[in-house]
């Protein structure tokens, strides 16, 4: 999974969740909805400046956007780990840890 990826989905999800549209996130972040729609399907990747806008709007902190990208990524590894037939995380991935 690229970062682009887990970071579009990420976003898509706190929108949704938020009950907001394309077109509202578009108008309280001031970024266009062609360019939103391909952050969300991981299509282009957000500059920094772009990313702390859609965490204002969206009211998470940047630090609660990219632990749920780990989430999205831990979670997208199990799969792959499932679905290849794995039962247990290679020896030698490494282990990500978040301070709360």
């Amino acid at each position: 999974m690229l970062m682009r990826h887990a970071i579009g989905s990420v976003l898509r999800r706190l929108r949704t969740e938020r009950g907001a549209t394309l077109r509202e996130l578009s108008e309280s972040s001031r970024i266009s909805i062609p360019y939103l729609s391909e952050i969300e399907r991981g299509r282009k990747e957000a500059s920094s400046e772009i990313l702390a806008a859609l965490c204002r709007v969206l009211d998470v902190t940047e630090r609660e956007l990219l632990a749920q990208v780990v989430t999205e990524f831990a979670e997208a590894e199990v799969v792959s780990l499932v679905r290849d037939g794995a039962d247990a995380r290679p020896a030698d991935a490494p282990t990500v840890l978040l301070a709360a």
